[in-house]
């Protein structure tokens, strides 16, 4: 393989116009197919299989019209007091409806929502947007009916209003839920400033008015802006290793024009397929680390070559003929361990691997033909722009005055315990924190205190209790029940009722076939504690019993339990995927270097990589050690999958690249 990647080397430098003008083009065309063929991603992260989507397909089934959690939009707007007043105060219920009377001329609002109540007919009323205390006198009225109607008392059916009341017990707090048209693919910034412009109407009115929900959501930090800091860093790092500008931004062009074609095709992939928004994230990530290590290392072989022949088409041939292996080796290695992402099982995380298995292979491409061309159209040139006070010696070059970088090495080759066991201690320490690794999805919770999102979900947590901000919805399904149905509903009920950690259960809507249920639960924890997920756990353990006894069957689902059966399936994924991953490159190294020894050392160091990057995130952004992080919170559930695939990427380029240049000398 060396003597074809030596000759792909040659003839791109000597033909660089060529070269470059097929790299061009396939970039227009992949610009244009994108323009062209592209389709709408989705925020969707829902697993089929799992026991909460389970039950939003019954519920879908059961109740065709009812939204899906994870992709309905809408906003709520959180009203809070001025100090020592209520909200049923005369100047905050004008307050209120003014901002309602402001949200009802958005655009997107649901038709239903727009009506005036004023106006409204009899039919129009349960979509109207009224202000809290309006609605939750109208909840108390319904539910004392209800209890008439069923015999209850009037202390259950106070209890069962102030559970679903968007008035708090004092009157300080309340909130309105809009609905709006479309999905949260759908959010611009249009929308959201409008969402916020009425809420400022309250803000001037002395309101304390926050806003959350999926219409609402509030972007931290401007898309791209990480990759341009990591790219800055690059360059820095770049310059000082080669004390060139000219050659310092030949991987980053090469990087660039790699990632930018990989992110195109992703693009122009999302009118064939269904992919989600999370979809380039991986790509980019894995995209840029490996092509500019790629382009790095050719780059240096190629300034050691040219102290060796004058004849710089010669001096690339060869670079991209030794160097050029290791990157087709390594690059080989991890597009394999990204496509084994599919066997996890998990649809959005298999198109993450296949995509970033894609920009790594367009990495690989392009470090042996455009970079070698790129080479040639510098010329003598490519290492222009000395940057001043770096002196940049060729670190193979034979010199009478080894470097620091020769010296240590020299160190440890005499004395490998030393290193090998302090190595080994330093990561083992800080793989400690990994044993306390939590994941979640992001929430309102895990978001930023200064962002009003944030602000509208502790308001709600501290007028009505953790649970509001995260309620379970439970499907009873009554068609096999050896009683009618609304007994059998009544039994989920008391049955849910006999878990502590349930607050109030009740049921909030039956199908026109009067054999499914819609129950909602307030648990007294929080969606993103720990608690909430194994309140679940412990619903859904008792539901074979319940079953037993009434035939009734019952399924938890909603936003909390959805977005927690995501994370508990993503962290459940993470050894096998592991498993698979050290495995296939295990035996991929083997096969290249024909060693038993090579790939156990690249296999042992990359866990050891693996399991000290979790305990210094955990640490840092979990833990919040160091004080780093105002705001520590569970890790994002993807984020250990981005980890190992990053990580991953890097340690096998640089155990081959090193491996390689070892076994040439040698």
């Amino acid at each position: 393989m060396a003597t074809y990647l030596y000759r792909i080397g040659r003839f791109a430098y000597r033909r660089k116009g060529t070269v470059l003008s097929l790299w061009i083009a396939i970039l227009v065309l992949f610009g244009v197919g994108a323009a062209t063929l592209s389709g709408p991603t989705t925020d969707s992260f829902s697993i089929p299989g799992t026991p909460a989507q389970q039950t939003q397909d019954l519920m879908a089934e059961r109740f065709p019209n009812a939204d899906d959690p994870m992709n309905a939009l809408s906003a709520r707007y959180v009203f809070a007091a001025p100090d020592g007043q209520t909200l049923d105060e005369p100047q905050n219920m004008a307050a209120m409806n003014e901002v309602l009377a402001a949200v009802r001329g958005i655009d997107r609002v649901a038709p239903g929502a727009k009506v005036d109540p004023v106006a409204a007919t009899p039919e129009q009323q349960p979509a109207l947007l009224v202000d809290p205390v309006t609605a939750n006198a109208g909840l108390v009225e319904q539910m004392k009916a209800a209890a008439r109607q069923q015999g209850g008392t009037e202390e259950a059916a106070l209890a069962d209003a102030a559970a679903l009341s968007p008035l708090s017990l004092d009157r300080t707090v309340g909130y309105v839920t809009v609905p709006f048209q479309g999905s949260i693919t759908d959010v611009d910034t249009a929308l959201t400033d409008q969402i916020a412009a009425a809420a400022d109407i309250g803000r001037s009115a002395g309101l304390n008015v926050q806003v959350s929900g999926t219409a609402a959501a509030e972007a931290e930090m401007p898309g791209g802006l990480t990759e341009l800091i990591g790219m800055g860093v690059a360059a820095v790092v770049l310059a000082l290793t080669f004390g060139s500008l000219v050659a310092a931004g030949l991987p980053l062009i090469s990087a660039v024009i790699g990632v930018g074609i990989g992110s195109l095709g992703i693009t122009i992939a999302t009118g064939f397929a269904d992919l989600s928004s999370m979809t380039p994230t991986l790509a980019i990530m894995i995209g840029l680390a490996v092509a500019i290590d790629y382009s790095l290392f050719i780059v240096s072989r190629f300034r050691h070559e040219i102290t060796v022949t004058a004849d710089r088409a010669e001096a690339a041939g060869r670079a991209v003929g030794t160097a050029g292996s290791a990157v087709v080796f390594a690059g080989l290695t991890v597009i394999v361990a990204l496509v084994a992402l599919s066997v996890v099982g998990i649809p959005f995380l298999s198109a993450m691997g296949y995509a970033a298995a894609f920009t790594v292979f367009i990495a690989v491409l392009i470090a042996i033909t455009l970079l070698p061309a790129i080479l040639g159209l510098f010329g003598n040139k490519a290492f222009a722009g000395r940057v001043p006070g770096v002196k940049a010696n060729d670190p193979e070059a034979d010199t009478d005055k080894p470097g620091a970088a020769q010296r240590y090495i020299g160190w440890v080759t005499r004395k490998p315990l030393i290193p090998l066991v302090a190595g080994i201690l330093i990561l083992g320490i800080a793989a400690l924190p990994a044993l306390n690794l939590r994941l979640a999805l992001p929430t309102e919770a895990t978001g930023d205190p200064q962002t009003s999102s944030r602000q509208a979900y502790d308001l709600v947590d501290e007028a009505f209790g953790p649970g509001r901000n995260g309620p379970l919805l439970v499907v009873a399904d009554a068609r096999e029940a050896n009683m009618s149905a609304p007994a059998a509903f009544g039994a989920v009920v008391q049955d849910l009722y006999e878990h502590d950690e349930v607050v109030n259960a009740q049921i909030v809507a039956v199908n026109e076939a009067g054999d499914t249920a819609q129950i909602m639960v307030t648990p007294k924890s929080g969606p993103s504690e720990a608690a909430t997920m194994d309140l679940v756990a412990d619903l859904r353990a008792g539901e074979a019993d319940l079953e037993a006894r009434t035939g009734i069957s019952y399924g938890i689902t909603g936003q909390t339990a959805l977005e927690g059966d995501v994370s508990e399936t993503l962290q459940s994924a993470l050894v096998p995927y592991l498993a698979v991953v050290v495995g296939l490159a295990f035996i991929l190294l083997m096969l290249v270097f024909r060693s038993i020894l090579v790939p156990l050392t690249a296999t042992l160091g990359f866990l050891l990589s693996v399991l000290a990057t979790f305990g210094a995130t955990v640490a840092i952004f979990q833990e919040g050690w160091g004080g780093l992080i105002s705001n520590p919170q569970p890790l994002v559930s993807f984020m250990p999958i981005f980890l190992i695939g990053v990580v991953f990427g890097l340690a096998m380029d640089y155990q081959v690249f090193l491996v390689t240049r070892m076994r040439e000398d040698y």
